[in-house]
């Protein structure tokens, strides 16, 4: 069966340019042959978790970097997501008693888009870093220029991202039983003292499911499912596989895929791609997008409607959404094509220093999760959940949190090669509102 390519005919934005053609073509036919990277059965169950998390019987956590880096997909960086992953979904599934369906921006984020094709440092102009899928953030020519060769290598990283998720969440590492060895060698701040607290909690519970008689073989492994942007449309082709098993066609770089707020398109390429795979697909919309825009998306990727196929990851500003989310959730409730709503505090809220650094303020982020409640739940529409930028290491990137960081203190450990991301500390607390959130009634203290 071919895989369907008259997304070839549509505007394809984002895109780099590559020098040699027949280069990219070469490493597009070796992709071809690589083995998938996630198989249909996982992207079916995760389908089916995503249209539960429609109705308010599960709950959405995805979390990860802004870019991956070729550079920092180690066993320790991966882990430490992981980690800090799976402390907010027990956090979470603590506070709101239902399921939670964790996915990482893992495993394929190597490339993001871009508001300029150039960048001038004192009168040099290069082409802008695109990720490490594309090209390298030094500011050399060479460096900058797109090379095909990197695709091969953004396959490689994600397969053994992928590989240590695997194991990490099916070996036992990710037994809840093991929620005081998660917080082990972190210092004693606000965020990991109240999560210690919810251990003992969880720990008492699971003494008592135990006296019961309970079979804990199910607590030892959980699902752990990879997301990214589906930005460069070579890649995301050449990864795209019929099943043997049902003829369904399925994008196998990852279980779900997202399409950018400056892609979305509904006659451009990436919708044009993304309509003929039966993955679920997330569209970014942030405030400019009509009721229109939203109906002409679900025409083109879900004109029947199947539940959990299409998640709507809202990104206005905590300053808008009381104002652009409403008629978003009316027209919906109106189309009757269901979708599953999620919240991405992070990139309507970015702002620059005086010193040119890309920042975010903590206290304004979880104002947005909160806005993004409060109207969900004023409209009787469900908060399905959170899309956000976070790393388990201790950076200082995201201003403000328990343990405050001030602009003074951004340049400590300012890592990120585009934007800012929370640390593990921050993602904690974030979790912490969230399941107040989810349950008002809940009490950690």
């Amino acid at each position: 069966m071919k895989i369907d390519d008259s997304w070839r005919c549509a505007p394809a934005l984002q895109q780099p340019v590559y020098p040699d053609p027949q280069e990219l073509q070469k490493v597009v036919a070796d992709l071809e042959t690589r083995p998938p990277l996630v198989f249909a059965g996982e992207v079916d169950r995760l389908k089916q978790q995503i249209a539960l998390a429609a109705k308010g019987e599960s709950f959405i956590l995805m979390g990860g970097d802004c870019a991956e880096t070729f550079a920092d997909s180690n066993a320790d960086q991966i882990r430490l997501k992981i980690q800090t992953i799976l402390q907010m979904a027990i956090v979470l599934t603590y506070g709101g008693a239902i399921p939670i369906v964790k996915m990482g921006r893992m495993a394929g984020q190597y490339a993001k888009p871009r508001s300029r094709a150039v960048e001038v440092r004192d009168g040099v102009t290069l082409p802008v870093y695109r990720g490490d899928a594309v090209n390298s953030h030094e500011f050399t020519a060479s460096a900058r220029t797109p090379d095909p060769r990197r695709l091969l290598e953004m396959y490689t990283h994600s397969a053994s991202t992928i590989n240590l998720i695997r194991a990490f969440t099916q070996g036992g590492y990710a037994d809840i039983r093991e929620v005081h060895r998660w917080n082990k060698g972190f210092t004693k701040n606000p965020a990991y003292a109240r999560f210690e607290k919810l251990a003992g909690g969880v720990d008492h519970a699971l003494r008592f499911m135990r006296a019961a008689g309970v079979d804990f073989e199910t607590l030892r492994t959980v699902d752990f499912y990879s997301a990214h942007e589906a930005l460069l449309l070579e890649y995301e082709h050449a990864l795209t596989r019929v099943d043997s098993r049902t003829s369904n066609v399925y994008n196998t770089s990852a279980h779900m895929l997202w399409i950018g707020e400056r892609t979305r398109d509904p006659q451009g390429a990436h919708v044009q791609m993304l309509a003929h795979v039966a993955n679920p697909i997330g569209i970014k919309i942030g405030p400019g997008a009509a009721s229109s825009d939203i109906g002409r998306l679900l025409d083109e990727l879900n004109p029947q409607g199947e539940p959990g196929r299409i998640t709507l990851i809202t990104r206005f500003g905590a300053d808008q959404v009381a104002d652009k989310l409403p008629p978003l959730i009316e027209f919906v409730r109106a189309d009757g094509r269901e979708v599953t709503w999620l919240a991405d505090p992070m990139h309507g809220n970015t702002i620059t220093t005086a010193t040119g650094l890309k920042t975010r303020v903590f206290g304004t982020i979880l104002r947005e999760v909160e806005e993004f409640f409060r109207v969900h739940r004023l409209m009787g529409s469900v908060p399905g959940g959170i899309h956000v930028e976070l790393t388990g290491d201790d950076v200082t990137e995201v201003m403000g949190g328990g343990e405050p960081i001030s602009e003074d203190d951004l340049t400590d450990r300012y890592e990120t090669l585009v934007d800012p991301r929370l640390n593990h500390q921050q993602s904690l607390e974030l979790a912490f509102l969230v399941a107040e959130l989810l349950n008002p009634t809940l009490d950690v203290d």
